[in-house]
């Protein structure tokens, strides 16, 4: 059994799916049949930038999901396919796509409302967002809680026992990150964002999802897809509308997502699409299986003779 993980934003970059796309007829119908819903050349502009258009909150995330669309699709035609899928925020579009419960398509649309929503609301309501590393979820929690009095600050991601992403005023997020270095954290790096995401200064835009997500098409997964959310898996359609709606304003809970993946006992995880912040972090996880990333032809090829059919 095989884990396929997909990655969030920040993992975007120029170039990202290009060498898929020049190689297999599947990775480029999926950026061909992208580009044609969307309306303008969303390829181009993932392969040849400019970095600075790409990384706006509105591009990033749907390049990100076309690119992991497009290795998914590449994996699944060389006979490699997850048995438990879980994604990083952004990322948790292409894992649902990959187990069944909605339809790439579908997801591309959800995808722009959200991308566009987050872009939106992140001009209204601006904040800022910072990684903590070196101190324990439960200290950095306790550093949140000491900034609250200086505005709205909560934890946004728990990306692993060391690393924890914080979010919201830019005048609480500095109160918590200097309370976080006096506490004894190796590293406070602020986070080159627009907005400041999976915090209630998001509310507008988990509402504008809401409606769109009210009207989708969606399944039950066929192989479990861990929700970040909740560390768990989801249930039917209407379970994941909501978890999906929740997630633009609450916090992703990796660590536990990449927990539950390890307890399921898979032979390998595979991480999708571009990047490979997720393999890291989930090579240093005790217990850890085989890790590999595939975002480039011969990843693909090797996934195939080790996992799949034998051929891509």
């Amino acid at each position: 059994m095989l884990a396929f993980v997909f990655p969030g934003q920040g993992s975007q970059r120029p170039g990202m799916g290009q060498a898929l796309y020049s190689e297999f007829e599947a990775a480029r119908k999926v950026w061909e049949r992208a580009d044609s819903l969307l309306g303008f050349p969303l390829s181009d502009l993932a392969f040849n930038g400019p970095e600075e258009d790409l990384k706006a909150t509105r591009n990033a995330q749907l390049a990100l999901y076309v690119s992991e669309v497009a290795a998914l699709r590449c994996l699944l035609e060389a006979g490699v396919r997850p048995g438990i899928c879980a994604g990083h925020s952004i990322g948790e579009y292409a894992a649902l796509v990959a187990t069944g419960a909605m339809d790439w398509e579908e997801g591309l649309g959800l995808v722009r409302v959200r991308a566009a929503a987050m872009d939106r609301a992140a001009q209204e309501r601006p904040g800022a967002m910072a990684a903590i590393i070196g101190l324990p979820p439960e200290q950095v929690a306790a550093c949140v809680e000491a900034a609250s009095g200086a505005g709205i600050v909560c934890v946004a991601n728990y990306n692993s026992a060391e690393q924890v992403v914080i979010s919201g005023e830019k005048e609480a997020v500095d109160a918590a990150c200097a309370a976080a270095s006096e506490a004894g954290a190796k590293r406070v790096v602020p986070l080159a964002v627009s907005g400041a995401f999976h915090s209630p200064l998001m509310a507008g835009a988990a509402e504008e999802l809401g409606q769109a997500l009210a009207g989708a098409r969606l399944a039950v997964p066929q192989v479990p897809v861990i929700m970040n959310v909740t560390a768990r898996p989801a249930g039917g359609p209407e379970e994941i509308r909501r978890l999906l709606k929740e997630q633009v304003v609450g916090q992703v809970r990796w660590h536990e997502c990449a927990q539950a993946i390890l307890d399921a006992g898979p032979q390998a995880v595979i991480e999708a699409g571009t990047g490979k912040v997720l393999s890291g972090l989930m090579r240093r996880m005790p217990g850890a299986p085989q890790v590999v990333a595939v975002e480039e032809p011969g990843d693909v090829r090797a996934a195939a003779a080790e996992f799949g059919g034998g051929e891509a």
